[in-house]
């Protein structure tokens, strides 16, 4: 039986059995109904461990996030300031000048790779809260930060979700096709559990979604592992990697394309599919689920 991994990405989500719900039910509006072709699923769900309660799942979540979408406070979280290493600071202070952010509302947007892409046409605060929001996930996973999203209740971030990963990876059905589909920095714990943690089991494909993998500071975190000529997870992916982006969507704008940064032995094999998602806010996962390409990869992908 074909079975699918979901890992969703940054900022609040609704409870976990919502968030599953509103998956399947993005895919299903794109074409591809995975209850009913008989593929069972599960979501590695960890919004839990960085934020105090779940966000109302009929709350919006596209070109006006909420404040509990986002997180805390008039800008989105804190940025991390004290630091354990040089290698902390370097991380933080690199990506925060990459990411354009500032305490200052006039600071220069931050554009696309490509320059010919126009500048992202949404509001400068919500920019800069988003990648507030990114920059702060990012930091406590990839440095396991120590967090505590709820009185009495304290995790080590990554070591936390790396555990609920594997668990979901380990009990997934033996028989039929396995894809992980992954979105956001779920695209990173994927990569980083599939690729440096010894118990992973192997999978049949993965799919990334909006990745923010091609950003140079989270590939220096992913090492040792990770290497430009050969940082495919050949191990554990015994078929393809799809990495599906929008060029201009926020979070996977500065190196969207995959397939130079993970190769195989030195050759590219991970397929890069460029898409437009609707509206001013291309980070949705509901966008890239309702694209007619994603999901007849995936249809493949839970086919091979």
């Amino acid at each position: 039986m074909p079975h699918v991994t979901f890992i969703h990405g940054i900022a609040n989500k609704p409870p976990a059995g919502a968030l599953h719900d509103l998956w399947l039910r993005g895919l299903s509006l794109g074409g591809l109904n995975l209850p009913g072709q008989g593929v069972t699923s599960t979501m590695v769900y960890w919004a839990d461990v960085l934020h105090a309660a779940p966000r109302d799942p009929f709350a919006p979540t596209d070109e006006s996030l909420s404040e509990t979408e986002l997180g805390e406070g008039t800008h989105g979280p804190e940025i991390p300031h004290e630091f354990d290493s040089a290698e902390e600071r370097a991380f933080v202070e690199g990506l925060a000048a990459k990411l354009a952010l500032a305490d200052d509302e006039d600071a220069p947007a931050f554009v696309p790779a490509d320059p010919a892409l126009e500048r992202i046409p949404i509001p400068w605060l919500l920019k800069q809260r988003m990648m507030r929001v990114l920059l702060r996930d990012a930091h406590h996973y990839l440095f396991d930060a120590e967090h505590e999203p709820r009185p009495g209740t304290r995790y080590r971030v990554q070591t936390e979700i790396r555990r609920r990963t594997l668990d979901a990876l380990q009990s997934a059905p033996a028989s039929g096709p396995h894809v992980v589909v992954a979105h956001s920095l779920g695209s990173v714990i994927a990569y980083d559990v599939l690729q440096r943690v010894a118990d992973a089991p192997a999978i049949d494909a993965l799919l990334t979604l909006g990745s923010p993998l091609g950003i140079d500071e989270v590939q220096d975190r992913l090492q040792p592992g990770w290497t430009r000529a050969d940082g495919f997870p050949t191990r554990t992916v015994r078929t393809r990697w799809v990495n599906v982006f929008d060029p201009i969507d926020l979070v996977c704008l500065l190196d969207p394309r995959l397939s130079n940064d993970f190769r195989r032995d030195g050759a590219a094999v991970v397929e890069d599919l460029s898409v437009t998602n609707a509206g001013s806010w291309r980070h949705s996962y509901e966008k890239y689920a309702g694209q007619p390409a994603l999901t007849a990869r995936l249809a493949d992908l839970l086919r091979d």
